[in-house]
């Protein structure tokens, strides 16, 4: 379930460093980039959302606390050119049920789990319409006593986009990223920025910042101020688990395909809060050992998460 919506609401800030991450960052970067003046500037967001307790498919349940943040540095040349920096942090703490034998829930098969993120943004107009961008990034992801590096993947993530008039643009992505004893995921996209009206708008990416992996948002922005929206996307987070656990210096991963609904209010015009709630479905967790061979796999209930973010720019 993770890179996973959960938090990202909140957390945007995520940008970090995973499939999901990247193209979070990417679609901001191609939609945001022409409003940037040129010049530093520096930004700050973070969030956390908690997961109710959901049920297992074999017996148990489990429930989730995320807390994520993220800062980071930009220096735009002009208002279509810029290259940024950008770290994070994301503490995933679960809470399996103890009481049950069946199943990933009675064996607690991890605890908290810490993620640190590193990315590189690049962004540039090549024509009044075309415009491109490069995204490299590292990741490292494991549970509290992991060999920290056994918990490094890393990736990047590039495109294109065409701004058909004031209302459309869109254009091709693709991303590779390495994956903890997998083969590297590569995932085509298609970047979308759409203003179906003034208050109407569909679009690709992290949306506002309330989930990690590759998805669709509806907003509707009835004042300068507060924007509603709703949304969906696929995400699947692997980390490496305790060096000295039950299985030790194994893999895990939560994968899952949340549908979310939140309100962004605009505090001023560099502040803002959101609010997110909403229904992960299609879950499942995954145990595998060092070598990636899977140990246990367990569908997960459709699970209720809610959440709260914070974005600020200086």
């Amino acid at each position: 379930m993770r890179q996973r919506t959960i938090i990202w609401m909140l957390f945007f800030l995520c940008i970090p460093f995973t499939p999901t991450t990247v193209w979070s960052q990417t679609s901001n970067t191609t939609q945001k980039l022409n409003q940037a003046p040129a010049g530093w500037s520096s930004f700050a967001r973070g969030g956390a959302l908690y997961q109710f307790d959901t049920d297992l498919d074999k017996g148990g349940s489990y429930s989730s606390t995320r807390y994520n943040i993220q800062a980071g540095q930009s220096y735009s040349w002009d208002s279509r050119t810029r290259m940024s920096l950008a770290l994070s942090y994301r503490y995933d703490d679960y809470n399996f049920s103890a009481d049950q034998t069946a199943g990933p829930a009675g064996q607690s098969p991890w605890n908290n789990i810490n993620s640190l993120g590193l990315s590189t943004p690049i962004s540039k107009g090549i024509t009044s319409n075309w415009s491109a961008f490069f995204i490299p990034s590292l990741r490292s992801s494991g549970e509290t006593g992991a060999e920290f590096n056994d918990t490094i993947t890393g990736g990047a993530f590039a495109g294109a986009t065409y701004k058909f008039g004031k209302k459309l643009t869109l254009g091709p992505g693709l991303g590779i990223v390495s994956q903890l004893e997998e083969s590297a995921s590569i995932f085509p996209v298609l970047i979308i920025n759409w203003k179906i009206t003034d208050t109407l708008s569909l679009e690709t990416g992290r949306g506002q910042a309330a989930t990690l992996g590759p998805g669709l948002t509806l907003n509707y922005k009835p004042t300068q101020s507060l924007r509603f929206t709703l949304g969906g996307r696929y995400e699947k987070l692997r980390f490496r688990l305790d060096k000295n656990g039950d299985i030790p210096g194994g893999v895990g991963e939560e994968s899952s395909f949340p549908l979310f609904g939140g309100c962004t209010y605009n505090l001023n015009p560099k502040t803002k809060i959101s609010l997110i709630t909403g229904l992960e479905l299609g879950g499942e967790l995954k145990v595998e050992n060092s070598q990636g061979e899977k140990i246990r796999e367990e569908s997960v209930d459709p699970g209720v998460f809610g959440g709260l973010s914070f974005n600020m720019r200086f």
